[in-house]
């Protein structure tokens, strides 16, 4: 036991006596070392300093102060609860891709090897009593006063999952409710809320129910329950969804509405059937932290000034493009907010309605019993709308409809899954809309993505390779700008970023860019002669917010590397 190694150490160390070797062993039935520290400085035969340089000295390491415990629980992926109670140790902080971990056992190689492997990085031990690393872990991992290890201790009667049983629906409905499956799926939705998620995903696999937070865009590994409670635990949050449990063979959507720490928050849910079993993605809609400014969604002032005043316009279609995820919905919220009035009637189609606006008229389509958004869309226009937000356009019909409404004097809004905003007039052309329907209907097309911003107090200078300064346009030799990368700190979660904000792409439709449409030229020559009338690219735009410090290089070329064919 590691107690009568350090106890056979301080002898030959001359710390203490060899006579007192045998009181001390009969008084320590446990190997933890803490209680060898308890009864030698109680007996007076060593002070507490005296055993924390004995200590050191016998590790090889510093001893770990109370101010190297971390604040805040460090974001390190693939480093499970599981694993850091097993082997006794916390991370303490990521610098420079070197991790410090507080250990119980520093001379566990195995352990340190394993972070190492599982992290890539550089890894600094600090040696740390057991009792003291379990409370810190139980404190910023464990879900405040309770953890998930402690209600899984309680979960013994819940039988094993099996993919190849038809379980039975009542079976599934009792597992699904006990008190501590229950206690469970909170616990996992609260602490999402509080590291800032914005989905959680419930990911089956062969031999592991995985569980992963995004945060900022990027997802990161939380301690995932264990394989058995995966049909417990699917089954508690569709019952939430008021979803069918029976179903388990055809995608699902839902819906939670929950107060979590005092917050009105909601949840949409989307569950899918694997091969392994269903994976079941929550994405989290808090309307507290819902930002609908339009000056404060990162626009450059060019192009804010542009997209302000075509969504002021009487009539027209104007398009948001970008991935799953890239802020489009609430761009044109924002836009909504920006031009909602007493004087407007303002009706959405939406699929899912993400966020409930004042005084605009919004529509759930419901497929299921027809309500698709162009049925939905033929009766809005009878409604006599001013404004008609589309929540995307995923067919010719749709887009027919869109182009109708835009020529009978209605503005309407939409979003398409596009690259960039020029390819969104090849996209609609290839639906089969006419070219001279949409020279004279679209007004504007904007394409947006969501960047990390650095974080402002782990952020550091430094300096970009000869390949970026040039593509960014920069000579180091005639411009002095700061630019900054990241680091990783308690006020980020080691994750070097704090929130996102967005960088665009605006379209603005002229007589120019209508000739080429009514062409039916390509994107490549529509993008061409837009930035020749001043248009910036995505890439450009995320250049913008690296020299005015917001960003780093790295997250520009994460969110962009569609665009770097289009570039170089």
């Amino acid at each position: 036991m590691i107690s009568k190694r350090i106890i056979s150490f301080f002898v030959e160390k001359g710390l203490i006596p060899k006579t007192e070797v045998g009181k001390i062993e009969s008084s320590i039935h446990s190997g933890d070392p803490f209680l060898l520290e308890r009864y030698l400085i109680d007996s007076g035969l060593l002070t507490q300093e005296g055993y924390r340089k004995g200590i050191e000295e016998f590790y090889g390491v510093p001893f770990a102060n109370q101010e190297d415990y971390p604040k805040e629980p460090v974001l390190v992926n693939h480093l499970t609860l599981e694993f850091m109670k097993e082997a006794k140790f916390i991370p303490a902080r990521i610098e420079d891709r070197e991790l410090t971990v507080i250990m119980s056992n520093p001379l566990d190689f195995y352990t340190v090897d394993a972070i190492r492997l599982a992290t890539n990085c550089r890894i600094r031990v600090l040696a740390g009593r057991e009792s003291e690393i379990l409370e810190a872990l139980e404190r910023y991992y464990g879900f405040d006063e309770d953890s998930i290890g402690r209600i899984i201790e309680g979960m013994e009667s819940i039988p094993e999952y099996r993919m190849e049983e038809e379980e039975n629906i009542d079976q599934l409905r009792d597992m699904a409710s006990e008190g501590p499956v229950i206690r469970l799926v909170n616990l996992i939705i609260t602490k999402a809320i509080e590291m800032r998620a914005s989905d959680i995903h419930f990911e089956p696999f062969e031999n592991q129910f995985r569980v992963r937070y995004r945060i900022d865009g990027v997802l990161h590994d939380v301690e995932s329950p264990p394989k058995r409670l995966q049909a417990a635990i699917v089954s508690r949050v569709k019952i939430m969804a008021k979803l069918n449990i029976a179903e388990r063979r055809l995608p699902q959507d839902g819906r939670i509405m929950l107060k979590v720490k005092g917050k009105e928050i909601d949840f949409r849910v989307s569950t899918i059937p694997t091969i392994y079993g269903e994976s079941v993605v929550l994405r989290i809609l808090d309307r507290g932290s819902t930002l609908l400014d339009i000056e404060k969604l990162g626009f450059s002032a060019e192009v804010l000034k542009d997209f302000k005043e075509v969504i002021q316009r009487p009539h027209g279609i104007i398009l948001v493009t970008g991935p799953t995820g890239s802020g489009k919905t609430t761009t044109l919220y924002c836009a909504l907010e920006k031009i909602n009035s007493p004087e407007k009637k303002i009706i959405t189609v939406e699929d899912p309605v993400e966020y409930q606006l004042k005084g605009i008229n919004q529509i759930q389509v419901k497929p299921s019993i027809g309500l698709n958004f162009a049925n939905a869309l033929r009766s809005i226009v009878r409604q006599d709308p001013d404004v008609i937000l589309i929540g995307e356009i995923r067919d010719t019909e749709t887009a027919e409809i869109a182009i109708h409404s835009a020529l009978t004097g209605h503005l309407v809004f939409s979003t398409l899954h596009t690259n960039d905003a020029p390819s969104a007039i090849t996209r609609l052309l290839d639906m089969g809309i006419e070219d001279y329907l949409l020279s004279s209907t679209v007004i504007g097309i904007l394409a947006q993505r969501l960047v990390r911003i650095a974080c402002p107090y782990c952020r550091y200078p430094y300096t970009p390779s000869p390949t970026i300064l040039k593509e960014m346009k920069i000579d180091p030799e005639k411009e002095e700008i700061d630019f900054f990368n990241v680091r990783g700190c308690e006020h980020c979660s080691h994750t070097g970023y704090m929130g996102r904000t967005g960088i665009f792409e605006f379209f603005k439709i002229t007589e120019d860019i209508q000739k080429l449409i009514l062409e039916k030229r390509g994107s490549h020559i529509l993008k061409e002669a837009a930035r020749k009338n001043g248009m910036k690219t995505l890439r450009e735009d995320g250049w913008l917010k690296v020299k005015q410090g917001i960003t780093t290089v790295s997250e520009v070329l994460r969110v962009t590397q569609e665009e770097e064919s289009l570039i170089l």
